[in-house]
């Protein structure tokens, strides 16, 4: 038998940094160049892929459903940024409420989207291609969020530049004039 060479415990090893999503703004648009890529993947599946009425139908359910989960949660979220800016909360319980959120948020898009490629969109409807450009919007905008996040948890003293309050108010316009306006086009698409 070979005596295999004990690991020395006296020697501590460095901590391995990585590089995460939210980093930096070049992480942010390598992330943003993969939703660009994986919603045109959607976009050419929906016209190559024949869905028959059952799948229709448990699409359209899974659509409403991430609908129901993504949108609840960004509305739940900007209530708990409504209460911190009317004093009703601290920024730090906003940002706790907040961050428990973005799991819901980014599935209920994801269910949004993958559904919405066996939903069989008229892609060559202007309605459908704004759309789609509103999805876009949405997801760009939410990845940049995350900077915005990142930034405000930084203060640690409960205060936030102006800069940061006009960021995150675009932030929250942006985010919800897309999901209406997706909400709407989605409507009146199902009524043709």
């Amino acid at each position: 038998m070979s005596a295999r060479p004990e690991p020395s415990l006296s020697a501590p090893t460095a901590p391995v940094s990585r590089l995460g999503l939210y980093d930096t703004w070049w992480t942010v648009a390598a992330a943003a160049l993969g939703v660009c890529l994986g919603l045109t993947a959607c976009a050419w599946i929906s016209l190559h892929l024949h869905v028959d009425d059952t799948l229709h139908t448990a699409a359209l359910f899974v659509h409403l459903a991430s609908l129901v989960l993504g949108f609840g949660a960004v509305l739940s979220a900007d209530y708990h940024a409504l209460l911190w800016l009317t004093g009703r909360c601290t920024l730090t319980d906003a940002m706790a409420g907040t961050s428990r959120l973005h799991v819901p948020i980014w599935a209920g898009l994801a269910g949004l989207v993958a559904s919405g490629a066996l939903l069989q969109p008229d892609l060559g409807s202007a309605l459908t291609r704004t759309k789609l450009a509103l999805v876009l919007a949405l997801t760009l905008n939410g990845l940049q969020a995350g900077l915005l996040t990142r930034r405000m948890r930084a203060r640690r003293d409960g205060t936030v530049p102006p800069r940061l309050l006009l960021w995150g108010a675009g932030t929250a316009l942006v985010s919800q004039v897309c999901w209406w306006g997706a909400v709407v086009i989605g409507f009146r698409n199902s009524q043709g």
